[in-house]
């Protein structure tokens, strides 16, 4: 029941400040683009090394261990349950591999005038050091090459798309996103997109985040304490009161966005071209100059180190 207090993904973490928070909302973005984008056709080392580089972040930023711990508890174990999953799951290739030569191999064609004593036996058997695209077969048990290869791209992306994104949010305010966004896309202006209206969006869109978890919370809790005997309700009978429920979660959604829009307007927010609000101050400093410098050298690593073979 407390699973969405006790995992607040994507919230944030206003005390304590942790020099994270300190730097500049357009500096994460461009790191948050970077583990995001880095990833794409590169080998499994770099994909590796990014989940290592995201638990060192959130170490050595002195984030409070009863935030991160469960969060990055649970990523670990479902990336941890899918790897096993697809290691162990057939690869897609339909194709029996056999050694190229075989195992007893021996010189057949030789010299009419040479003897029996000159036949020269090859090694028998296949080389136990050489390749093997089979590294595990026990009964109905096959781990090759390819499904261990899907298996690490696939966990290692979950656990970098969705904790990268938490520590961002984590540890950036919803007004340093917006302005952060809308900094970013001043350049559209020339070609007349609403860029302010997007940020407002993206604004109000982070700060209703916490109004659904509490409703669905407070919606779980009430369901809880009427104790409600579903063995007896039977199929039909839990489907209605699920249904119920969710139309009371859309009630109560509506009339929160209802009166957020009702306060906005009471203080004179009718446009966001009318009505400019100041979000954040952006100023980039010498720790942001650091990370900008930390970055080019991610990049720099990453065309050197992490391309595929």
């Amino acid at each position: 029941m407390d699973l969405l207090r006790s995992l607040p993904l994507g919230l944030y973490l206003e005390q304590p400040q942790t020099w994270l928070h300190k730097l500049d909302p357009r500096v994460k973005i461009a790191w948050l683009m970077s583990f995001l984008t880095s990833y794409s056709f590169a080998n499994n080392e770099w994909r590796i090394l990014l989940v290592a580089l995201l638990i060192i972040f959130t170490v050595i930023a002195r984030i409070p261990r009863r935030v991160w711990k469960q969060q990055m508890g649970w990523l670990l174990t479902l990336a941890l349950f899918v790897f096993l999953l697809i290691s162990i799951s057939p690869d897609g290739l339909g194709v029996q591999y056999q050694p190229r030569l075989p195992t007893n191999e021996q010189v057949l064609t030789q010299p009419a005038n040479a003897r029996n004593t000159d036949i020269i036996p090859a090694a028998t058997g296949g080389d136990s050091k050489g390749y093997s695209y089979i590294l595990f077969h026990k009964g109905p048990v096959k781990v090759t090459r390819r499904s261990i290869d899907l298996a690490i791209r696939v966990s290692t992306i979950i656990f970098t798309v969705i904790y990268s994104s938490n520590l961002y949010l984590l540890t950036t305010a919803p007004e340093e996103i917006t302005t952060a966004i809308e900094s970013l896309m001043q350049p559209l202006r020339r070609f007349k997109v609403p860029v302010t209206e997007i940020t407002l969006t993206l604004t109000l869109s982070l700060r209703f985040i916490p109004l659904v978890l509490e409703e669905v919370q407070n919606l779980i809790r009430s369901v809880m304490t009427r104790a409600i005997n579903w063995k007896k309700l039977g199929l039909k009978g839990a489907v209605k009161v699920g249904m119920t429920v969710a139309e009371r979660l859309l009630k109560n959604l509506l009339l929160r966005a209802e009166q957020m829009a009702s306060a906005m307007m009471v203080r004179g927010f009718t446009s966001p071209n009318e009505h400019q609000v100041k979000w954040h101050e952006l100023r980039l400093k010498a720790r942001d100059w650091l990370a900008i410098a930390m970055l080019t050298l991610f990049w720099g690593a990453r065309i050197v180190l992490g391309n595929l073979a």
